[in-house]
């Protein structure tokens, strides 16, 4: 049984392991209802998680504290072999995790000390106390799952065999899809604003060399949504999605180092490397991006309006205007057209999409041209227009068509079964003990060893 909380603070903050939020006063010692490894799980951990999940608006009627108590037991035991893995979390990734979780809580209750007396915490300090170890086994557990997965593969035939074994009136139903292309015309960004830009960066660096704190900087200064609350602080190896221009300069440098300023998409960085571990890389990064004037955005607007009347009046094709016209690199040369960032395929199922990029294709027919529009990319504004090549109906699942999608279920599939045969072989090796009052369970794993 599984329950992820989709960043949700209370579910975090709740989902505790041998730590409680009951007052200071001396636990009883049938309190406790299991041991996996190093860990410990106490019964009010089970109350707990039923109050988190009733607080989350889930129907907790048909929930048993058995399941409850299952999925503590997989929790600690990823956990616990994930150190002895040598999975390591670092302090600073469990911070910068647990502060976006406290600034959400503190938007959603009104304030720290509210927030504070709601978890029945002497101060701040204590609450960051209190859940640092919480959030610390939650990413134990999530990289030990990770680490299992990612060594899961498969190969043509295995998707065929999982697709031929599948009973005729189960084969999946897949949704209408649509391929989508697009056109976007950035706003030019005049010379100067780049150069203050990489001027400040400079000056930043030389202070940084000087002693001062590159987290402070980033926090001040950084214009990344992602990072700049935490210090600009990201942990990357070379197979995490950042763009290569990034991931270059990044791995180019040694601990302590701090590039110059370098150019992306996103306008313009230095990167500050802490720690190297491995294929892992501890960094701290501030981005600026250089100003768009409004006589920019005016020319945008005015040269995606006229591709728009040429492909409309037939002067030109949509392929053949995002060749030529295009801003997007990534898709001009392919007549504009969009990946499925999920599949790599240029189709899109509607119920999946995101929901902006829905509500602007839903209206449209096939070859329909959309009005511009004016997107906002993490400060960075353009205007796009798009069209809708194809469109497919609902259908059941087809080998040849659908391969890519009958793949991810064939690999899911297999990944479950990784998981499985993983925790039978560790619960086999690992130190277990479950109180009486438990044993009468129906688990799913063999945690009574039996």
């Amino acid at each position: 049984m599984r329950f992820t909380n989709k960043n949700k603070f209370l579910l975090i903050l709740f989902s505790v392991s041998f730590i409680t939020f009951a007052q200071p006063k001396k636990q009883k010692v049938d309190g406790v209802i299991g041991v996996v490894g190093d860990y410990v799980i106490l019964d009010s951990d089970i109350d707990l998680e039923l109050i988190t999940l009733k607080a989350q608006g889930v129907d907790i009627k048909n929930i048993t504290r058995c399941e409850l108590f299952g999925k503590q037991l997989e929790d600690k035991l990823y956990a616990h072999h994930a150190i002895q893995d040598s999975i390591v979390v670092t302090d600073a990734e469990v911070n910068a995790f647990l502060n976006e979780q406290i600034d959400a809580a503190v938007e959603q209750i009104g304030s720290m000390e509210k927030v504070v007396k709601y978890y029945k915490k002497k101060n701040e300090e204590d609450l960051r106390s209190h859940f640092f170890d919480v959030v610390k086994l939650n990413k134990l557990t999530t990289q030990m799952q990770k680490q299992i997965v990612d060594k899961v593969e498969i190969t043509p035939e295995e998707v065929r065999n999982f697709f031929k074994e599948i009973p005729q009136d189960e084969i999946p139903i897949f949704g209408s899809e649509v391929e989508i292309a697009q056109i976007v015309v950035k706003p030019v960004i005049e010379e100067a604003e780049k150069q203050k830009v990489i001027a400040k960066l400079k000056e930043i660096r030389q202070e940084v060399l000087n002693g001062s704190s590159f987290f402070s900087k980033a926090v001040l200064f950084s214009e990344d949504p992602g990072s700049s609350s935490n210090g600009g602080f990201y942990k990357m190896n070379r197979r995490t999605p950042f763009v290569k221009e990034f991931k270059d300069v990044a791995f180019s440098l040694g601990e302590g180092e701090i590039s110059e300023p370098f150019e992306t998409d996103f306008g313009y960085h230095i990167i500050l490397v802490e720690k190297i571990r491995g294929q892992e890389v501890d960094l701290r990064h501030i981005l600026m991006a250089p100003k768009v004037t409004t006589e920019a955005m005016n020319e945008a607007k005015a040269k995606i309006d006229a591709i728009r009347e040429k492909i409309i009046s037939g002067a030109i094709s949509f392929a053949d205007a995002a060749k030529s016209d295009s801003d997007e690199k990534e898709t001009k040369n392919n007549g504009g057209v969009l990946l499925n960032p999920r599949t790599m395929e240029p189709r899109f199922e509607l119920t999946k999409m995101d929901p902006s990029l829905y509500g602007q294709v839903a209206a449209l027919q096939i070859n329909d041209v959309s009005r511009p529009i004016l997107e906002d990319d993490r400060g960075k504004k353009y205007y796009k227009i798009i069209t809708v090549n194809k469109k497919t109906g609902e259908h059941k699942a087809e080998f040849a068509k659908d391969y890519i999608k009958i793949k991810e279920l064939a690999l899911r599939d297999k990944q479950i079964k990784a998981i499985g045969k993983w925790t039978e072989e560790k619960i086999k090796e690992t130190y277990i003990k479950i109180n009486e009052e438990y044993k009468t369970c129906d688990f799913t794993n063999n945690w009574l060893k039996k």
